[in-house]
Order: structure tokens, then sequence, then C-alpha cells
């Protein structure tokens, strides 16, 4: 009874979100009807206030300065122009020849910098939609387009991205954002190839059979003034602020300092290795926003209100997630969880690397959220992952990559919010367009994740 009241309730999770009910709801709820079906019913309140609620806050106290810094250097990126100038620059280089490869790239390179997706989405899409009428290319395939390099290998494969989905697994392994780069660089290419062929095809079956852009009502070419745009090296330069940043703050700058007091009570007796990787995000992201404002100043309309914007937006994405790692505290309390932990640990006995892969993805594809999944994953079975990966001779490295790269996989499911999302900026239905983006997010990314698995596993770390 426990263990079917546990996979009703993951159900239930995974249906109602779809159907558009908040998780801040949501998650509480169903995590205390599994504790009400395991016969723990008069335990509820415990439940909830111990073990919930400490769960959802821990998740807060880690991640919260990621959230706020990436929400708020997205606004800035957003209001100053910036977003779009890299996008138009990218595009007016590459032509309407390469509609889909233009505008992948260009939400590649927001999304690598530290643009959230949302607003690469907002800033994007206007210039996608100007293009792919221009080379009449369907409108349809433009969410495919934009999945490619705003849900996909920057998010989680390459080396140094600051996406929170990179940063999750480095306080549980004590890595940094730069974990397995070579492993990384070539499960990113796996991706981004699938994702970039399947849309050219798609491209290429819709010119055979004549289909052109469409007759949509919209004028999506007059949503942005060329003029007012800030030059190309004043746009990039924040993203090279986060990237260069984030490398030298967490090999050379943190490590050269005396951290010893580290280790004092108050600061809970840790390691550097436990909050390097966050705290060389935060401190670029930190630099990155200083330098976007200095070198707009006379661009801001009100910058306060793009503060206030950005701090607002942080919010609701932070406490969803963090409502999921507190359901997923409470799922693992209960005792029938052992069971499933048991099976799960050992699906594949001779290569742990497979056991993790798998984990994160079934439970990102269950709660819709790669963030989401993996903490679930990683705060129930985190540390048992890196004692059985030690025991095996296996990099924690190794393990913080393919963490991240398994959130990426079946998190696309159509009840993702970041999917409804993108639909809706575009105007399109799932039935319109969802095949092209389950098809360059989760094909791609399994593709991806099975060739980093393999050569991590025959040749180790790199």
């Amino acid at each position: 009874m426990s263990l079917f009241g546990i996979v009703l309730s993951l159900g239930l999770l995974m249906y109602l979100a779809y159907r558009g009910i908040s998780v801040l709801i949501l998650a509480p709820i169903l995590a205390l009807l599994a504790v009400l079906m395991s016969g723990e019913g008069n335990q509820l309140l415990g439940t909830y206030t111990q073990v919930f609620m400490t769960g959802l806050g821990g998740y807060v106290v880690k991640y919260f300065p990621l959230f706020l810094l990436g929400a708020i250097f997205g606004k800035l990126m957003d209001d100053s122009g910036s977003a779009r100038a890299i996008a138009h620059a990218l595009v007016k280089k590459l032509g309407d020849t390469r509609a889909i490869l233009a505008i992948a790239l260009s939400c590649a390179l927001l999304t690598y910098g530290g643009v959230s997706l949302f607003v690469v989405g907002f800033a994007v899409f206007p210039i996608a939609a100007a293009l792919f009428r221009e080379a009449d290319v369907p409108k349809r395939l433009i969410p495919g387009a934009i999945a490619i390099g705003s849900l996909g290998f920057t998010m989680t494969a390459l080396p140094g991205t600051p996406a929170i989905q990179n940063a999750i697994p480095m306080p549980f392994f004590g890595t940094d954002a730069f974990a397995a780069p070579g492993l990384g660089i070539i499960g990113g290419m796996v991706m981004f190839g699938c994702g970039w062929g399947w849309m050219e095809f798609r491209a290429r079956k819709a010119r055979l059979a004549n289909e052109g852009y469409g007759h949509h009502g919209d004028t999506e070419q007059a949503g942005f003034d060329l003029g007012k745009l800030p030059p190309l090296w004043v746009a990039m330069l924040p993203i090279l602020v986060v990237v260069i940043g984030n490398y030298v703050f967490s090999k050379a700058v943190f490590p050269a300092l005396n951290n010893s007091y580290l280790k004092e009570a108050k600061f809970g007796h840790i390691e550097l290795s436990a909050v390097l990787g966050i705290w060389s995000i935060i401190s670029a992201l930190l630099l990155a926003c200083l330098a976007i404002i200095v070198m707009n100043w006379r661009r801001w309309d009100n910058l306060k209100n793009t503060l206030n914007k950005g701090t607002m937006g942080s919010l609701l994405p932070i406490f969803n997630t963090a409502s999921e790692v507190g359901y997923g505290s409470v799922i693992a309390s209960l005792s029938a969880f052992a069971v499933l932990r048991e099976m799960m640990l050992h699906m594949s006995p001779g290569n742990i690397l497979i056991s993790e892969a798998v984990v994160v993805n079934v439970l990102a594809g269950i709660t819709g959220s790669a963030s989401g999944g993996m903490s679930i994953a990683l705060n129930t079975l985190g540390d048992t992952y890196l004692h059985l990966a030690n025991q095996a001779g296996i990099s924690p490295e190794l393990l913080h990559r393919v963490a991240a790269m398994a959130s990426g996989g079946l998190d696309s499911l159509p009840h993702n919010g970041a999917v409804i999302t993108l639909l809706t900026i575009c105007g399109l239905t799932h039935r319109q367009s969802y095949l092209d983006v389950f098809m360059v997010t989760i094909p791609a990314a399994l593709a991806g994740l099975a060739v980093v698995i393999a050569l991590g596993s025959w040749f180790g770390s790199f």
C-alpha cells in the first residue's frame, strides 16, 4: 500500500502540474497523501513542518543567490538590448539561408553566458519570426530552433555554464562548474548535432511540401528597434565576464585565499570544495551584472524597475523547485522508499553511472523539472553514489557531468514549465510544435548522455 501511495502521488503530481495547478500547492498535499497511504497518518503535521519545509528551506538557503543573480542578470541583458543585439548579429552574419542555425546559436550563446531561457525566448523570438518569415521557413519550427540552444547542451553539458543544473551537483560531489570538461564538450556536440540535424530535416521536408511561413496574423518583425541596441562588444562583454570570471574564481582566486575559517563551527565545519563552485558562479554573475549596468548607463529607462523585476522574477522559479525538493524529502523519508532505493541502486550493478543517469532522468521527467528532479535524486542518493563511485574508482567530476546531463533528458516532457512558456511566447500549441521540441531535447540529450557514460566508463573523466 505504501509503494502504491508513492506511485499514485507521483502520478498525480505529474498530471496535475501538466493541467496547470501550481506545484507550490501540489507538492505538500501530494507528499502528505503518500504519508497517509503509508499508514503514518498521525505524523502528517510533523512531516510537513520538519521534513517537507526543512527540505524546501535547505534548497532555498543553498541556491537562492544563484537564482537571484541569474534572474537579475537576464533582466539586465534583456532591458539593455544586449541579448537582442547578440542574436541580431549572429542572424546577420549567418543569413536567412541558415535561419535555424542562426537562432540555435544565438540562444546557445546567451544561455551559456548566464541568460535564463525565459529571457532568451522573449528576446530571440521577434528576430526568429522575422528571419523565418523572410526565409519562408514554417513558423511552427521556431520553438524547436530556440530549444536547441536554450533547453539543451548549454544548460547541462558544456563546462562552465552558470545554469542551475550545472551548479546543483557541486556541493554533493565537491566539484566546480568545469567538471569533466572534455566529456561535456563531446556530449554537447552530440546533443547539438542531433538537434540541428533534426530541425534541418524538418525544414527540408517542409520545403519539398511547399509549406512556407504561413499566415499567422502576427507582427513580430516590429518587435525591436535596431537603432537602440548596444554595440556587439558591449553586449558580449558581460557574457565573457561570466564564463571567464567563473573559471578564474574557481581555479585561482578562491583556492589561493586562506579559507581555514570554514572549519569553524559557525561555518558548518566544511571544506572549500563544498562551496567553491557556488561562490565562483555568484561572484562571476555579480561582476557581470555590474558590467552591464556601467556599460549601458545611458540606455536605462528605469534601472530600478529592471532590478526589481529581475529580483521578483527569481522567486517563483526557486520556490517551485524547492517545493519539489521538499516533496522528494518526504518521499525519501517513507519506509517504502528504502525498497525503491535499493532497486534503483542495483539496476546496473556493474556501472553506477547508468543507475545515476536513470534515476535523475526519471525524477526529472516526473516533476517536469531538470533542477527539481536532480535535486530530489541527489538529496536522497547523492552521498551513496559518491561512496560507491569512490569504491569503484570513478571520478566525482564524472558523477557531476552525468547527473547534470541526465537532468536535461526527460524533463522536457509536455508538462515542463519551460516548454509551455516557450510555446506561449511563440503563439503556438503543443500539437503544432511539441514534436520538434521533444526531438531536439529528449532523444538528443539521451544520445549525448549515452556517449558520455560510454567514454567515461572506458577512459574515466577528462
